[in-house]
C-alpha cells in the first residue's frame, strides 16, 4: 500500500491524499508536477526512473476495511538529500536514456 507522501520532495509543497499533481516513481519518492516537468526531466533524483501520477486513495471505503479512513496518508514529510546543483548533474546524466532502458 502506497504511504501517501504529504509532500514534493522537491520544493515542499503540500500535496494532500487527493492531489491531482502528485507524481510518484517506483519507490514512492513523491514530486509536484511542476518539479518534475522543470528541475527533474521526468528522471527521480534518488532512482533514476521515471514519474507516473500518484493514484488517489478513495475517500468511501466501498469494500469494508478499505479506504483513506481505514488506511490514512502518510504525515511524515520528506525532502531530497541532494542539493539542486547534484540533482542537475545526476538528471543530466539519465534524462536522455528512456526509461525503459535505465
Amino acid at each position: 500500500m502506497l504511504e501517501l507522501r504529504p509532500n514534493c520532495e522537491g520544493c515542499d509543497k503540500d500535496l494532500p491524499p487527493d492531489s491531482k499533481e502528485a507524481m510518484i516513481c517506483t519507490y514512492e519518492c513523491t514530486f509536484c508536477q511542476s518539479c518534475v516537468a522543470t528541475l527533474l526531466s521526468n528522471v527521480c533524483p534518488n532512482c533514476g526512473g521515471n514519474f507516473c501520477p500518484r493514484p488517489i486513495r478513495p475517500q468511501v471505503a466501498r469494500r469494508r476495511g478499505v479506504g483513506i479512513s481505514h488506511q490514512p496518508a502518510s504525515r511524515k514529510r520528506v525532502n531530497t538529500p541532494f542539493s539542486r546543483d547534484e540533482i542537475r548533474l545526476f538528471i543530466d546524466t539519465v534524462k536522455n536514456i528512456a526509461p525503459a532502458d535505465r
